[in-house]
């Protein structure tokens, strides 16, 4: 049986940081809905009711054309190893460029990424843990080191160009 909590606990923060994976869903009132996975250390709780992540350049930016016309988000974590668990946070989320003065305040908690796209925080309203009893047991073996090669080779005009040409509307037609 899940149980609900209004806030993120000690023992949850600690779940969180253990996980090499978390998945973010968002939705716009139309369209399709959009469940991303996430890695690397791109995921901070700020405090019991506030989390930060790094959203890094991708092949898509359905994350942030949902979250202009509705700021709803759910991040799932999920233990692979170990004892099964399933953590759901809830919340409203907003998202901030490299422009704004909460990219700048935040992006010291990560490590420097050239492909550093946005910072997504979200105001958390409830907290879900369930058993994960059907999910398998997997080993992790090592963060990929694609995505950082590759943004690295491109360099900071690289990506820009990128973003301009290949993130600039949604899988919807959605403008970003």
């Amino acid at each position: 049986m899940g149980k609900q909590f209004s806030e993120i606990s000690e023992s949850h923060k600690t779940f969180i940081e253990q996980q090499k994976i978390f998945f973010v869903g968002t939705a716009r009132s139309k369209g399709s809905v959009n469940v991303s996975p996430k890695g690397m250390d791109t995921f901070k709780v700020i405090n019991s009711n506030k989390i930060i992540w790094l959203n890094l350049t991708g092949s898509g930016n359905e994350t942030a054309a949902h979250l202009q016309k509705n700021n709803r988000m759910t991040i799932m974590f999920c233990s692979f190893e170990e004892k099964p668990l399933i953590l759901r946070l809830y919340g409203k989320a907003e998202i901030f460029h490299k422009q704004d003065a909460k990219f700048q305040e935040y992006i010291s908690h990560f490590p420097k990424h050239i492909g550093a796209r946005q910072i997504i925080e979200m105001e958390v309203d409830l907290v879900q843990t369930s058993c994960g009893f059907a999910v398998p047991f997997m080993e992790f073996k090592e963060e990929r080191s694609q995505l950082t090669h590759w943004a690295d080779k491109k360099g900071e005009d690289g990506i820009e160009t990128y973003w301009k040409e290949k993130n600039t509307k949604s899988i919807d037609g959605y403008e970003i």
